[in-house]
């Protein structure tokens, strides 16, 4: 596959990747799961590495890379830990490429450098209470007085808000009484009017901050505005399409490091005085995580792949993730399976793995919205 994808460059991205994640993660990750904290350390050492910017152009300070690039860094990273793998992700797929992709040479100076860096996270607030799977049906509001925006309403489940330093955003635009059009706009995180709510408690990605975020007559300068509504809104669901490749990505690390210990384990544990992996009930269930594995692994490089081709990955990226997702989740299961009693117990990091997987069926659209896409795009040839 590597020959396939990967050029040299990306070799060494991926074997720097995974050196740092056995060398500076993996210890951590149980501590981390256990107490919730938010590895702060990690992710000053991801920006030393030229992590936090990868497919962020040179000019704004990034490692102007791809997307195979940073799918590559993402699952590395998730086969030992999914919350620094999201952390990552959703900086740079969600907080970082909406300002590259729609922002003005202005926020791009401001904002992009800091972030490709890693000295600020940034963190992107689309889900609402009443707008989850339904982006289009944003509730807050931003109403026009003079040459600011006044912001009222909220957004849920948004990763990195309680670290980061700059927030985008989308809101209904309203000017002179009429609605314009949902627009997007970044601001720091120290903004008045704007309040980040406690940590939410996960049953998996424990230490990846997720918080609810609250507008009260938040006073926004017009500048703050990503192009016009049409435009920025476009943005916002490109950005998603691209974090939907980040999110498989993830899903195939998860899926591998949890694969990697059954089939450890299945070598070293003794049952009737043999490895049980010599059982047939065992070796199938190793036999179908791996290709199903290495399936997943394929679509997700094939999106990213066609996606620095330029090409339109809506299709793409909604089998990877949607794949990807529900492979994660099936591995995790039977790897736990494998283990017996064992994978029940925290001692053994499978059941993290099977924690930290559910959401991955849930986040970047859930998997029936996946096959609404994949549904939509495949019948438009006949149809048309």
């Amino acid at each position: 596959m590597d020959n396939l994808f990967f050029t040299e460059e990306h070799e060494m991205l991926r074997d720097m990747v995974r050196d740092f994640a056995a060398q500076e993660v993996a210890p951590l990750s149980r501590e981390l799961d256990r107490s919730g904290r938010f590895p702060r350390e990690l992710v000053t050492a991801m920006g030393e590495l030229g992590l936090m910017g990868i497919p962020v152009p040179e000019q704004y300070g990034g490692a102007g890379m791809d997307t195979v690039a940073y799918a590559t860094a993402v699952l590395e990273l998730a086969k030992v830990d999914a919350s620094v793998a999201i952390t990552l992700a959703a900086h740079t797929s969600l907080g970082t490429m909406p300002l590259v992709l729609a922002g003005t040479e202005a926020q791009k100076e401001r904002w992009v450098p800091q972030l490709a860096s890693g000295s600020i996270l940034g963190a992107f607030g689309l889900t609402e209470p009443n707008a989850g799977s339904d982006a289009g049906a944003t509730q807050t509001t931003a109403v026009k007085e003079g040459d600011h925006y006044r912001v009222n309403g909220g957004k849920i489940f948004i990763t990195n808000s309680g670290e980061a330093g700059v927030l985008s955003f989308t809101a209904q635009i309203v000017d002179q009484g009429e609605k314009r059009g949902i627009g997007a706009f970044v601001i720091p995180t120290d903004t008045p009017g704007l309040t980040i709510g406690p940590k939410e408690k996960k049953m998996g990605w424990r230490a990846s901050d997720t918080r609810q975020l609250f507008f009260q007559d938040m006073l926004v300068p017009e500048e703050a505005l990503m192009g016009s509504p049409a435009t920025g809104f476009k943005t916002f669901l490109q950005t998603l399409t691209g974090g939907r490749i980040s999110v498989a990505a993830l899903a195939v690390g998860t899926a591998e490091g949890a694969y990697e210990k059954a089939l450890r384990y299945s070598t070293e544990r003794q049952a009737f005085g043999r490895p049980i992996s010599k059982f047939q009930a065992v070796s199938f269930k190793l036999a179908d995580m791996a290709t199903r594995i290495e399936a997943a692994k394929l679509l997700v490089y094939h999106a990213a792949w066609l996606k620095d081709q330029g090409q339109d990955v809506i299709k793409e990226a909604a089998m990877a993730k949607l794949f990807a997702s529900e492979v994660a989740m099936d591995t995790t299961i039977e790897a736990i399976q494998i283990h017996g009693g064992y994978g029940y117990v925290k001692d053994y990091d499978v059941e993290r793995y099977f924690r930290d997987a559910k959401v991955l069926e849930i986040g970047e659209g859930t998997s029936e919205v996946q096959r609404i896409i994949i549904a939509r795009e495949i019948l438009k040839s006949v149809l048309t």
